[in-house]
């Protein structure tokens, strides 16, 4: 019988009759080892990663550069190391966002601290240019749809050479996100490689080790946490940093609020999702949490932000964690 692929008619080989035996597209269980169930859409793609056919994005995303590379880091942790997964996935979290993360939130805080120094002179200069445009506009009748214009041409020219000559553009302290978020992503994928046995190499026996290398209530960090005690608390670390953040902030825009509102609404959300995902993943996600609030703490620290070189504030406290408590304790105690 012929079977049409890619566009050509090929006949099968007999695999049957030459004794070969198709190996199942996931792993079964040996050594006694069981293999809790994952949903569908955790292994729908497996096969088609293992077969290199032509899949979905997500399919080329889980199978790129840089979720090998997340791979990669993963296993020679664990083989230098010797420690169980569940440690791996701690220590691979604290050295990444150690070594990487921290660094670049100091440099968004020194970036935001000189920009945030330069608002009396902006405040200065857009007082003393609107007089100006005021004057021009009378002298040559302006409409009041040129002054404007004219008034904001100007403004955007002079913050612009400001921050050039305070080398402190404000998407510069956006680097951060562009860093962290995919090294997240990447390294998210690369642990869900493993607990379904997506990838080509060490994938089955990465699997069967991370199926015995739990701790506490989670033993099989390629299964569900059916306790749901791992998202929730992903989720509640995720609005402690949001609420951290709020609490800092005074008078902010409407802008501002509708992205704290946004990101809480994430937050919430991140508790049905990483309960549907294995704990490896959730594990991982806790500990990348509990890392970006020990880091938001940190560099509140006057003397941290001194040894980083930030420069000094209207907004800094000597006692920063004394002022959060208090903040917290007026927002969400005494009221109630």
């Amino acid at each position: 019988m012929l079977c049409r692929l890619g566009g050509r008619w090929l006949r099968p080989l007999p695999a049957l009759q030459l004794g070969v035996r198709v190996p199942p597209l996931a792993p079964t269980s040996t050594g006694g080892i069981k293999h809790s169930a994952l949903p569908a859409w955790a292994v729908a793609s497996v096969s088609a990663v293992g077969s290199g056919g032509p899949g979905s994005w997500y399919e080329a995303l889980a199978t790129s550069a840089p979720v090998q590379g997340a791979e990669e880091v993963l296993l020679g942790v664990h083989t230098a190391t010797g420690l169980p997964w569940w440690a791996c996935i701690g220590l691979t979290t604290v050295a990444l966002r150690g070594a990487v993360t921290l660094p670049l939130a100091a440099y968004q805080h020194y970036i935001l601290a000189k920009v945030e120094n330069l608002q009396p002179e902006i405040k200065n200069i857009a007082r003393h240019l609107n007089q100006e445009i005021a004057v021009r506009a009378n002298q040559l009748k302006w409409s009041k749809r040129a002054a404007r214009l004219t008034y904001l041409k100007n403004m955007r020219r002079l913050v612009s050479e400001l921050y050039v000559r305070d080398n402190c553009h404000p998407f510069k302290a956006t680097v951060l996100v562009w860093i962290q978020f995919p090294m997240w992503i990447f390294m998210s994928i690369a642990l869900r490689n493993f607990s379904t046995g997506a990838t080509h190499s060490e994938g089955f026996s990465v699997q069967e080790q991370l199926a015995n290398d739990g701790i506490l209530w989670f033993h099989d960090l390629t299964a569900l946490d059916s306790t749901w005690i791992l998202p929730i608390s992903v989720g509640v670390i995720n609005l402690l940093i949001v609420e951290i953040f709020a609490l800092q902030k005074t008078g902010m825009s409407r802008f501002q609020t509708y992205i704290t509102y946004f990101v809480r609404a994430v937050s919430v959300l991140m508790i049905p999702v990483a309960a549907t995902v294995p704990s490896s993943i959730v594990l991982y996600w806790l500990c990348s949490s509990l890392m970006g609030l020990s880091q938001n703490l940190l560099l509140r620290s006057p003397r941290f932000r001194r040894l980083c070189r930030i420069p000094l504030t209207k907004s800094d406290s000597d006692t920063p964690y004394k002022d959060l408590f208090a903040a917290f304790y007026a927002k969400f105690i005494s009221r109630t």
